[in-house]
C-alpha cells in the first residue's frame, strides 16, 4: 500500500501529512479530527481539499501537527492534504488552485522592536 508523505505550513504551525488508500478516516496526532478541532469551521478546513477534489471517502489521512494555534494548525493540515492529492493526481491542481488551497500563506507575525510596546505600537509620547 502506497503512502504519500507531504507537509503543510501556516504561521508557525507545521503539519506532516500521510495519505493512503482507505475509507476517509482523518486522524490528527492520534485523535479523530473532530475531537482535535472542536469548531465546525476548523473541521471543514481539514476536509476542504478532499471535498473539492471529490475523494473524501477514498483516502485515509494521518497527520502529525505541532506549533502555532488551532487555526494555523488546521490550515497547515489543509495545505498538506492539498499537496498530497496533487502528488497522487496532478489533474486536481487547477481545481484546488482555484480555491486557493495550493499556495502557502506567507504571512507571519512581525517581531517586536526594542523601545516599543509591540511590533508597531509605541509607548505613549509625552511632550512635557
Amino acid at each position: 500500500m502506497e503512502v504519500i508523505n507531504t507537509s503543510g505550513r501556516r504561521k508557525t504551525a507545521v503539519a506532516r501529512v500521510y495519505l493512503s488508500k482507505g475509507t476517509g478516516k482523518i486522524t490528527i496526532n492520534g485523535r479523530d479530527y473532530k475531537d482535535f478541532f472542536p469548531s465546525p469551521v476548523l473541521q471543514y478546513y481539514c476536509e476542504q481539499s478532499l471535498i473539492i477534489s471529490k475523494v473524501r471517502e477514498e483516502y485515509d489521512v494521518n497527520v502529525n501537527v505541532k506549533g502555532g494555534g488551532i487555526t494555523g494548525q488546521s490550515q497547515a493540515v489543509r495545505l498538506g492534504i492539498s499537496k498530497g492529492l496533487i502528488e497522487i493526481n496532478p489533474e486536481l491542481k487547477p481545481a484546488l488552485r482555484a480555491e486557493g488551497l495550493v499556495t502557502r500563506d506567507p504571512r507571519m507575525v512581525e517581531r517586536k522592536k526594542f523601545g516599543q510596546k509591540k511590533a508597531r505600537k509605541r509607548f505613549q509620547f509625552s511632550k512635557r
